[in-house]
């Protein structure tokens, strides 16, 4: 299994505290309310234990809602933000105000969560492009409902592919939603990544 040594680690997640930090700032402009975001671990898992991961609900299959976007550059992958389903309404209700009907909120739902997913896969991404110095390019996001294994499906992720996975606390004033973002990266993908982040660090040691 692929595994980053602690410092490749640590520096991973501090670069995406900083995107998620820049998405945080974004979505309180659009929530009309203060939104703290953190990322308290990230792992490389295969995909089946990223869908088994995702997907359950008292052992029940759980409807996920996803946005993705492919992004080719300095490394290329497949990135997803995903939340519970009945979280993404809850999070479209407060994009939009809590007086839109339900069949309003779930007709809207789509164009959000699209403008939530290009807001905060861009920000993670953007940070690790700008981070690396590197060129990062992205798609147009699209929108999936399904279980995670639908989605990971659906987005081109194949069985053998390995899911880094980021788990993010989105914490808003009088609400707490947990979601994931999920770069799907093959082994070639995987051993780009560990090298932009080795340069990185040899750069902020003043080793490059």
């Amino acid at each position: 299994m692929f595994n980053l040594t602690e410092l490749e680690n640590d520096a991973l997640v501090e670069i995406f505290n900083i995107g998620v930090g820049q998405a945080a700032a974004s979505m309180s402009a659009i929530v009309h309310e203060a939104v703290r975001m953190s990322v308290p671990s990230i792992s490389f898992i295969p995909r089946t234990e990223a869908a088994r991961l995702l997907g359950k609900n008292d052992g029940l299959p759980e409807r996920i809602c996803g946005v993705s976007q492919h992004f080719h550059g300095a490394f290329g992958t497949q990135a997803i933000l995903m939340f519970p389903e009945d979280k993404s309404l809850e999070i479209v209700r407060l994009m939009v105000g809590e007086a839109i009907p339900l069949k309003e909120l779930t007709e809207m739902e789509q164009e959000a969560m699209c403008e939530i997913g290009n807001i905060m896969l861009n920000s993670c991404v953007g940070t690790l492009a700008n981070t690396f110095q590197r060129e990062l390019q992205g798609s147009l996001p699209q929108y999936h409902v399904g279980t995670s294994d639908e989605i990971l499906s659906a987005t081109g992720s194949e069985a053998g592919n390995v899911v880094l996975m980021l788990h993010i606390d989105f914490v808003l004033e009088k609400h707490q939603i947990h979601g994931y973002v999920a770069f799907v990266l093959d082994i070639s993908a995987l051993h780009d990544l560990q090298e932009q982040i080795n340069l990185y660090i040899a750069r902020a040691m003043g080793q490059a």
